[in-house]
């Protein structure tokens, strides 16, 4: 087969998104498949990205949204029209759909290309915490919420990566959508990885303390100011920020005067010491799809005490692999983290559970279902 990818983020951007689209082309490319994908570019200062694992990436410029920098505004592309209609793929693949994907999607189908449409990030809810200049964009809730249910609706199949989301996509209509699980690298993210250089790191040179980590982009939406409660409540503990984001100085004024770390992005061999060196994950977001970096922690031997957002509910079972809470709710994130660091051997127990549910999660039988969907959207086309 060979299939077209649309992406509104992709390297050397890293982010959740774009980890998922490498491990969907790796998977292709693995299993005698070809893809071409199609993104943005990021800007004159990023390098030019033309290829990934062997197969084309078009880049398209545009320019940043003032409200959301992440995404790039960008117009349909003569080259992509042509490219599609010579190549002729058996499935065009859009990884929620915005100014890429969207006229990408009209495309295919003037070329009467199947189409496959994936959730990955809720617009809709993250205009609630969106401003262009000082003026709120959350009368734009409703609009995207029709807007994306009629894109949905549009594909021939799309997925949702959660039990949780696709009920709601359900619920707003959507009439045909199914479920794309995610999986883990259990060996990127393994407690082998555990560094007392970096835990010494980390903690400030209190490695005695109990270390909770966050993983992620600093925005207003994760909530993460929530945890200053946990800090001032909880004795002996301390916080590991991993990631940047527009809400960082905000933060840092939040957090002064707690022991509190700002670590900024970390990647490669770094990132897996740093899920392994400390104990316990904790993720108050209020806004998630999945929360790939929940089973990312699991994977890496961390308890999680987390928000019940995206796929949390489907991958942390209550008491055993850590504790989750309503959404915004302070006291029991605080309750989660105590109980969890009420002792060294809960925290070892509770982590060694959440390793051997992490291990069962592997990206290769999530990519296998994938490949399923692929094959019969092929055959729709063919027949």
């Amino acid at each position: 087969m060979r299939i077209a990818i649309f992406t509104e983020t992709f390297l050397p951007k890293m982010d959740g998104i774009v980890r998922v689209v490498c491990l969907t082309v790796d998977h292709l490319v693995a299993n005698g498949h070809e893809a071409i994908i199609v993104a943005p570019r990021l800007g004159e200062e990023h390098e030019l990205v033309t290829e990934y694992n062997g197969q084309p990436v078009i880049t398209l410029r545009g320019f940043p949204l003032p409200w959301y920098p992440e995404l790039r505004f960008t117009y349909p592309s003569r080259r992509v029209y042509h490219t599609l209609k010579t190549l002729q793929p058996d499935v065009a693949h859009f990884f929620h759909p915005v100014t890429i994907g969207l006229p990408g999607l009209v495309i295919a189908k003037q070329l009467g290309i199947s189409t496959l449409v994936s959730f990955h990030l809720d617009f809709a809810r993250l205009s609630t915490y969106l401003k262009f200049g000082f003026i709120p964009l959350g009368f734009l809730e409703d609009g995207a919420h029709w807007l994306t249910t009629k894109v949905f609706n549009w594909a021939d199949y799309s997925l949702a990566p959660s039990r949780h989301v696709q009920n709601e996509m359900l619920e707003r209509g959507v009439n045909n959508i199914g479920l794309w699980r995610r999986g883990v690298d259990a060996e990127t993210f393994n407690p082998r990885y555990y560094s007392n250089a970096i835990r010494e790191e980390m903690s400030d040179g209190n490695p005695d303390d109990t270390i909770l980590l966050y993983v992620g982009r600093l925005s207003p939406e994760k909530k993460l100011e929530h945890i200053r409660a946990v800090l001032e409540r909880v004795p002996h503990t301390r916080l590991v920020l991993v990631g940047d984001g527009p809400y960082r100085a905000e933060l840092e004024r939040i957090f002064a005067g707690t022991n509190t770390k700002f670590m900024g992005y970390v990647k490669g061999e770094k990132l897996s010491q740093v899920y392994a060196s400390a104990d316990i994950f904790t993720f108050p977001s209020s806004l998630e799809t999945f929360g790939l970096v929940v089973v990312e922690a699991m994977a890496a031997g961390l308890p999680v005490v987390a928000s019940r957002v995206g796929g949390v509910p489907d991958v942390v079972e209550e008491g055993v692999t850590g504790y989750t809470f309503d959404i915004g709710d302070i006291e029991g994130l605080v309750a989660g983290v105590q109980r969890v660091a009420e002792s060294r051997e809960c925290i070892q127990q509770m982590g060694h559970n959440a390793r051997t549910y992490a291990e069962a999660q592997t990206w290769g039988s999530m990519m296998d279902e994938l490949l399923v969907h692929y094959e019969r959207l092929s055959h729709l086309r063919n027949s």
